[in-house]
């Protein structure tokens, strides 16, 4: 009998069914019962056990089926969870690894493309265009505005420092990081190592002790954060902040510190800046600006408008003998 002939009975045993309270055990008595009175089920063959052989062979073969479907369901059941575990599984080890992203081919060629076309734009910061250079930043000799910033290492052309193993380049949302290496040959992507944590950094070549292992100053953005192989020679790794309103003064602890007060904000794009960053950033461009000429701050300049402003007022009084400071 097919699923559809045997289901255009459903309503009719559901209905009947449901006026037996005490559940199948009654609807199975009814039904026997029913067979007893109205037809020779138990007696219409000569052979006693003939209705018990079609009960059994009956009940057998729908038990089997109940059997198979619940097995089945079990199975996807099982799956599914199975499934569950596995995502949950992948989902923990995504939250504590590194979602430090490598570039496929067409990425990193495009990548690439990105670079050689700075190299042809006017003005541009040298260390950005690709330029190698054996030159390391060098340090303040004497600092008369800030004696506290003697010592410290003047900031490259990128705002960022020039150091014998690597150099670095910042601006307000990132950092670009080149280390070159020494190695004889031609890199590839599985040569080396490239691990970064939300405040450590390893870079190196299997076999060979790490180039760069150390904490880095600030926190990172690591699934915005991307390296590559440039020319198989120099490993180039973009860093996104997480901090988009302060200069780095180091790359990593270990490291010298430069001279954030030095910095030219210049290089960065202030037309990719939101609003309010972007006012900041022109503000700090602008006072910088004004202590290399030697004038007053546009908040040293406000104060002295509303001096100016209360000496016009009363006239009457004597500022003579006072210091401002």
């Amino acid at each position: 009998m097919s699923n559809a002939n045997e289901e255009k009975f459903d309503a009719m045993l559901l209905a009947l069914a449901q006026q037996h309270e005490k559940g199948v055990e009654q609807l199975l008595d009814t039904f026997f019962s029913f067979l007893g009175r109205k037809t020779d089920y138990f007696i219409g063959s000569p052979d006693e056990k003939a209705s018990e052989r079609m009960l059994l062979s009956v009940f057998n073969k729908h038990r089997d089926i109940a059997l198979k479907q619940k097995r089945a369901e079990d199975e996807k059941r099982k799956q599914e969870a199975l499934k569950r575990l596995q995502k949950s599984k992948e989902e923990k080890e995504l939250e504590t690894k590194p979602k430090l992203k490598e570039l496929t081919d067409e990425e990193a060629d495009q990548l690439q493309k990105e670079l050689d076309m700075k190299k042809n734009v006017k003005d541009v910061d040298p260390l950005l265009s690709g330029e190698t250079t054996n030159e390391v930043s060098q340090p303040i000799e004497e600092d008369d505005d800030d004696p506290k910033e003697t010592g410290k290492l003047k900031p490259n052309a990128g705002n960022g420092c020039d150091l014998p193993n690597y150099r670095w380049t910042q601006t307000l949302s990132d950092v670009e990081l080149k280390i070159p290496s020494k190695a004889a040959f031609k890199l590839r992507p599985r040569d080396v190592i490239v691990n970064l944590k939300k405040k450590h950094i390893y870079v190196g070549i299997k076999g060979q002790p790490p180039i760069l292992d150390d904490e880095l100053q600030h926190e990172i953005k690591l699934e915005e954060t991307t390296w590559l192989l440039e020319d198989g020679k120099t490993f180039l790794i973009n860093i996104e902040k997480v901090n988009k309103m302060e200069w780095w003064s180091k790359l990593v602890v270990s490291d010298q510190e430069i001279s954030t007060k030095k910095i030219n904000p210049e290089p960065s794009k202030l037309s990719d800046l939101e609003g309010e960053t972007r006012s900041m950033v022109e503000k700090m461009m602008y006072d910088q600006q004004q202590r290399n000429m030697g004038l007053p701050t546009s908040d040293e300049q406000k104060k002295q408008n509303v001096l100016q402003k209360f000496m016009e007022q009363h006239p009457e009084m004597d500022f003579s003998k006072c210091k401002f400071n």
